[in-house]
């Protein structure tokens, strides 16, 4: 079938690690590329694609590192891909592959009414052959999936369980409990067509909102309808109110007022300033706005979410891999056991224990086979997950897995970066002792080569104060965790804190290290001359966030490379259990790895939420790296494990929450399908169980699993 073929296609163009070379901490370089390279696919993929083809390859990705067979759409989808050949999601409400089943129903019903009534001429094969036609309305597809598992080497499998179960109903005569096993397993698979499909809707809207033009500004200033895949990085673009934002860029024109709800979930509109980052996806709502653009179409934030998700289904989290490793082991030994029930009475009558009545044995051993099958846990469990990740997603927080959820769940511990995790890492120049025009356009020369909101702040003042930054700066040096330095005019400078000037030999005033303000320390010639004072904000809900935790019974710690009098005022503002100031991005991994240590002992894990290009390290060396997605770097992002959109230290909460409730609701589901199976098991195998019995230990409880999946979309916090 078309479906096998395509769902064997997986895309192996994956992108190449970030070259970026962390020369502070050299030991994590090759783990930082590998979650990077894991985490993203660069092929263009969401660009070169309509909507459904994109959401019909995230249900054919097939493909997990570990064993390529063990992922949640091949169950979801194999169990009810014959159900989108005649209808379903795709169509307009699905309401033709509703023909079949309800054709087969009346049949059945009619079928029970007119036996019960008597009539003469509804006897032998007659009878035969109405069931027969009901039964193949219904059970020609499972019977085709069957064949074709079989023809792969898959022999022992739900397709092949239903349909030697229903074709012995019919060998014993019982024809209507052989229609109702497959009438109700096709009832069954067409709501969980509509479960999935729900759980799908959170997810598909971020496609949805994407724009495949944009209006280039051309060489004579007008604007040119263009395809979003033409325009280059550079190139100017004009946005109308009401109209999404096609690719990434910087706002050109003035403040203007955004809606991001799509991105982020929030409702209110942002309003960003001239200068400042527009992310494709918002809708520009008060305003014409012109933007340069920053990112090509492949490259933007609307394609680096779609990737995520689309990777997400690739990540399955430990009950997933179990499940599935499960059945395969679960579902021969029933078979097994479905023959031994067979065979067992016929041994211990040859020993004249007992009677044996073939008919009767054979019977129950084929409602013992309908019983066994493991549809509601391989079905509902990877659904529970699914739902999960688009109950994130909707409020702007991306899963890259759903093993991640799993993580997310049992932290004991949340470490935060300050600047730009903490704080809106927004900064502005506040004050500026002992420096001319001349060193602080020499300062900013050589902080324009830095994507540090300092850097940016000093560039803006600069530019304002009508100072030139045009200085050619030789032997440029980026000293990671201490700052920078170059040479400008014969003249060497050193721009940084103040364990830059101690690193060097320089002395500076001891009152530079008690200043509650971020500061940049300067030095020339090996001598201080001056300092800038620079002021950042805390995040409406930084405390927030930091009280939700505790209310969870996690604890918060800061770790922070700036001095440490900053970080303990940000702390006791925040409530915060612990504030580390001072630190190199290794110091920050040994925190974090002596933190991980702790919770080891509990079974708990450790998070570090961070968004600049030094919080790389230590996201990677986290149970779970959380990076702010907004305004984060990409580095921060594509080696973290959760992305926030929204840039809110509240959403981390906000992730716990609907992690936890997705664990209990797949805790749920396990516990209540093996209970039912294995109590209806044993009443079919002394006979207390029929044939419509085992029809709901299969359909029934998996119809009921999966209902109960989609509470995973629920959150009562979010």
């Amino acid at each position: 079938m078309e479906y096998r073929k395509k769902k064997q296609e997986v895309h192996d163009d994956v992108c190449k690690p970030s070259t970026l070379e962390i020369k502070s901490f050299p030991i994590l370089k090759e783990r930082i590329s590998n979650a990077s390279s894991a985490s993203r696919q660069k092929d263009n993929l969401a660009e070169e694609k309509n909507h459904d083809a994109f959401f019909d390859n995230l249900r054919k990705t097939d493909r997990h590192e570990d064993d390529k067979e063990l992922v949640t759409d091949k169950h979801i989808h194999e169990h009810h891909h014959h159900h989108h050949e005649h209808g379903g999601e795709g169509d307009e409400e699905g309401w033709h592959q509703w023909i079949r089943p309800v054709i087969s129903f009346v049949m059945l019903a009619a079928g029970i009414c007119l036996t019960y009534a008597g009539c003469e001429w509804f006897g032998g094969y007659v009878r035969l052959l109405w069931y027969l036609v009901a039964y193949l309305i219904v059970g020609v597809n499972v019977m085709k999936e069957a064949v074709e598992s079989v023809s792969q080497g898959d022999v022992f499998n739900e397709f092949m369980l239903m349909s030697i179960a229903s074709i012995g109903a019919f060998a014993i005569g019982e024809y209507p409990e052989a229609v109702a096993v497959m009438l109700f397993y096709c009832i069954g698979e067409n709501l969980q067509d509509r479960a999935v499909a729900s759980a799908r809707k959170n997810i598909k809207s971020l496609v949805e909102f994407k724009p495949e033009s944009a209006r280039l500004i051309n060489d004579d200033g007008l604007a040119v309808m263009t395809a979003v895949a033409d325009v280059k990085v550079g190139d100017t673009i004009e946005v109308h109110p009401g109209e999404r934002v096609p690719l990434d860029g910087v706002l050109l024109n003035g403040a203007s007022s955004f809606d991001t709800a799509a991105l982020t979930g929030e409702s209110v509109p942002r309003t960003i300033s001239e200068g400042d980052n527009v992310l494709a996806g918002m809708i520009s709502t008060d305003s014409v706005v012109k933007l340069k653009v920053s990112r090509l179409a492949s490259e933007s934030a609307v394609s680096r979410i779609l990737n995520m998700v689309e990777e997400a289904t690739e990540r399955k989290a430990p009950a997933e891999l179990f499940i599935h490793k499960f059945a395969r082991i679960y579902t021969p030994v029933v078979c097994g056991l479905a023959l031994l029930v067979v065979a067992v009475p016929y041994l211990l009558s040859l020993a004249g224990i007992c009677d044996y009545e073939f008919k009767k044995w054979f019977e129950r051993a084929l409602t013992f086979l309908v019983i066994s099958c493991p549809c509601a846990l391989v079905i509902s469990i990877p659904l529970s997950y699914f739902a999960g990740i688009g109950a994130a997603s909707k409020r702007g927080i991306l899963f890259k897995g759903s093993n991640f959820i799993d993580s997310i769940a049992r932290l004991s511990t949340v470490v935060f970066d300050k600047t730009g995790t903490l704080t809106t890492g927004k900064f502005r120049v506040a004050a500026i002792d002992g420096l001319d025009a001349g060193d602080l356009s020499a300062v900013a020369s050589i902080e324009q080569s830095s994507s540090h909101p300092i850097a940016k702040a000093l560039l803006e003042h600069c530019s304002s104060a009508g100072i030139g930054v045009d200085a050619d700066v030789a032997n440029m040096k980026d000293i990671a965790g201490y700052g920078l330095s170059g040479e400008i005019g014969g003249k060497r400078y050193l721009v940084g804190n103040a364990r830059l000037l101690a690193k060097e030999g320089i002395s500076y005033p001891d009152g530079l290290n008690n200043v509650e303000d971020t500061i940049v320390a300067v030095a020339k010639d090996g001598k201080y001359i001056g300092h800038i004072l620079f002021s950042d904000t805390i995040k409406d809900d930084a405390a927030k966030a930091v009280e939700q935790l505790k209310e969870k019974g996690i604890g918060s710690v800061i770790l922070s490379g700036d001095k440490q009098a900053l970080v303990d005022k940000v702390a006791k503002s925040l409530g915060v259990d612990e504030g580390h100031g001072d630190l190199l991005p290794q110091d920050k991994a040994n925190h974090v790895e002596s933190l991980k240590e702790k919770a080891k002992g509990s079974g708990c894990y450790v998070a570090f939420v961070g968004d600049g290009i030094n919080d790389a390290p230590v996201i990677a060396l986290s149970d779970v790296g959380i990076a702010m997605g907004a305004m984060g770097s990409d580095m921060a992002i594509e080696t973290a494990d959760v992305v926030i959109q929204t840039d809110q230290p509240s959403r981390v909460a906000e992730a716990i929450d609907i992690a936890r409730n997705t664990n209990k609701v797949v805790k749920e589901n396990i516990i209540f399908a093996i209970a039912c199976k294995v109590a209806i098991m044993i009443l079919g195998v002394f006979g207390l169980a029929n044939m419509w019995a085992a029809v709901f230990a299969d359909v029934g409880v998996a119809l009921i699993c999966i209902l109960n999946s989609l509470r995973a979309m629920r959150c009562d916090s979010v």
